[in-house]
Order: C-alpha cells, then sequence, then structure tokens
C-alpha cells in the first residue's frame, strides 16, 4: 500500500507485539521531541530576526518536515487501532496516504540537501568545479528548498493517482473486489507504486551518500594530515576532527538504514501480519529518533541552543 511502510498496521496482539508497541511509542516520543525543539528554536529565530543562515534554513526545514511526518503517523495509527478493517484506499487513509508521501519524500530531500551542503562548505578539495560550487551554494539553498516540495510534489500526486484509481475500481466493483480486486492491488504494488517509490526515495537518497562519502573523504585526509603535524599526538583539533567524522558517519549509517527499512518493508518482505514486520518498524523509528539527536549534538548552535534551555544558570554566568 502506498505510503504505509512506515505507518503501525492493525497488530497480532501477543506480548511481544505490546513490547514492540511501546517500544514504537517511546522512540515517536524522542523523535518529535528533538525535531520539535530544532523546529522551535531555529523557527523562533527566525521569525524575530528575520533572517537565517543557509544550513539553519536546511536544518528548520528538516525538523520541520520530520515533526509533521511524525504527527501524521500517530494519526493514521490512531485511526487504524479505531477503525481495524478500514478499507486501504477509502478517503480517510488516502489523504493520510498523501501526508506520509509528500512529508517522507521532502524529509529525504531536505537530507540530501544538507548533505551537499556541508559537503560544499566544509571539504577542503581544489578542483575548479568543486570551488565554483563552493561559491555558489549559499545562494541555492532556497531553490533546494523549493525543488524539495516541487519534486515530492509531483510524486506525492502520482501516488494519488494511483490510489485513487483503485479506490474508484473498488467502488465499481464492490462485491467482486475480493476475488479480483486482489489481483488489481498486487499488480500496481508491483508494477506502479515499488517502481516509483525506488525512484523518488533512492534518487535523494543517493544524492546525500556522494555528499556524505565526500565530506567523510575530506575530512579523514585533513585529520591524517594534522595528526602526523602533531607526530602522532592527540591535539583539540585532531580530536575535532575526529567527532566531526564519527557523527558523520552515524548519520550516513543511520539515514541508509532507514532507507532500507523503508524498500524491504515496501517490498513486502516483512507481511504486516509478521513479528518481523514490527521488528523493523523499530528499525525504521529508531533511526528516525536518532537523527535529530545527532544533529543537536554534532551542530554547535543547536548544541548551545539545547544547554540554554535546560542549563539557563550556567548559560547566564
Amino acid at each position: 500500500m502506498n505510503g504505509d511502510s512506515a505507518v503501525l498496521a492493525p497488530p497480532v496482539m501477543d506480548k511481544r507485539t505490546i513490547v514492540l508497541a511501546g517500544i514504537l511509542f517511546l522512540l515517536c516520543l524522542v523523535t518529535v521531541v528533538g525535531n520539535g525543539f530544532i523546529t522551535a528554536a531555529l523557527g523562533i529565530e527566525w521569525l524575530l530576526r528575520r533572517r537565517l543562515n543557509p544550513c539553519d534554513k536546511l536544518l528548520v526545514s528538516l525538523g520541520a518536515s520530520r515533526l509533521c511526518l511524525q504527527w501524521v503517523v500517530v494519526e493514521k495509527s490512531i485511526y487504524l487501532m479505531l477503525y481495524p478493517r478500514a478499507f486501504l484506499y477509502n478517503p480517510v487513509m488516502q489523504f493520510f496516504s498523501f501526508q506520509w508521501d509528500f512529508l517522507n519524500t521532502t524529509t529525504l530531500w531536505f537530507s540530501a540537501w544538507l548533505s551537499v551542503f556541508y559537503c560544499l562548505k566544509i571539504a577542503t578539495f581544489t578542483h575548479p568545479a568543486f570551488l565554483w560550487l563552493k561559491g555558489k551554494v549559499t545562494r541555492w539553498v532556497p531553490w533546494m528548498l523549493l525543488s524539495s516540495l516541487g519534486l515530492s510534489s509531483v510524486s506525492t500526486i502520482l501516488f494519488f493517482i494511483g490510489n485513487q484509481y483503485l479506490y474508484q475500481d473498488y467502488l465499481r466493483d464492490l462485491h467482486m473486489w475480493n476475488i479480483s480486486g486482489n489481483g488489481i492491488r498486487r499488480f500496481y504494488e508491483k508494477f506502479y507504486f515499488f517502481p516509483l517509490k525506488m525512484i523518488t526515495w533512492t534518487v535523494p537518497t543517493v544524492v546525500f551518500l556522494v555528499g556524505m562519502v565526500l565530506l567523510i573523504t575530506s575530512l579523514g585526509r585533513h585529520a591524517k594530515k594534522a595528526l602526523l603535524t602533531v607526530s602522532g599526538s592527540w591535539d583539540a583539533s585532531v580530536q575535532a576532527h575526529v567527532k566531526a567524522l564519527l557523527a558523520l558517519i552515524s548519520f550516513a549509517i543511520l539515514f541508509t538504514s532507514y532507507f532500507l527499512s523503508l524498500v524491504l518493508i515496501t517490498a513486502g518482505v516483512f507481511p504486516p501480519q509478521k513479528l518481523q514486520y514490527w521488528i523493523w518498524q523499530v528499525v525504521i523509528y529508531m533511526c528516525a529518533a536518532m537523527h535529530p539527536i545527532i544533529l543537536l549534538l554534532s551542530n554547535p548552535r543547536l548544541r548551545t541552543m539545547l544547554h540554554r534551555r535546560w542549563c539557563p544558570m550556567s548559560g547566564a554566568s
């Protein structure tokens, strides 16, 4: 089903499923709090000062997209618990899927452009093309945001068209749907939804990974050079580079895990009725919960805001 790979499907209520559902709920809270803080902190600053640096614009857009995505998942989960036998393509489910598809795609694209931005601003490659891009990337941030919204809108409309066709076919042949409808649904999922999802998700993922690989390579060389310069001792500069590398590698691993989890569930490797489905749901939500934590700890401005929020007395001193 379109847009349901990160949605809590009606579970088989055994003890293990209940435990996993509880873990999902806790991860949901962590994700909401982390992305909510990023969105609120940078969003308030943007409103008060009427301006925000390009990197923070990408960060607040990413945080807001993830925050809204999380609430859509919660709302859809509540609906499925109240109406477990609801038709998967009814208007309410289509409304939830429309939001999920749009917000999930914008999240992937915002993450990809953030990776590109970090790569161009931090990496130290000397190729003329790279230096030209480095000088232009700040001006391109508004276009990055607009392109993310545009590409997400196009893919979401295509998903909606497929869902709407299945719903209309269901209404036309209501009594025969159980016989013929499952075959039509499987055909659309295999030859329409799945290829479209792969294109929609893979392109920003490749952009993200290319930016991360280049940035990690550059920082790795710089850290090695700095380590040799100080005769093997771990000074502050080397420690800073190592911390940055660890943060980037963790971010890349979590992003890739999230992408692979979506692909595996969408491919039907883990059916919703099986326990493995819930285990992979935990993997997805754990990745989603760790992303804002890494951003909060690795970004100096966000780390300072977080410290002032929770330790106001120490910040005042």
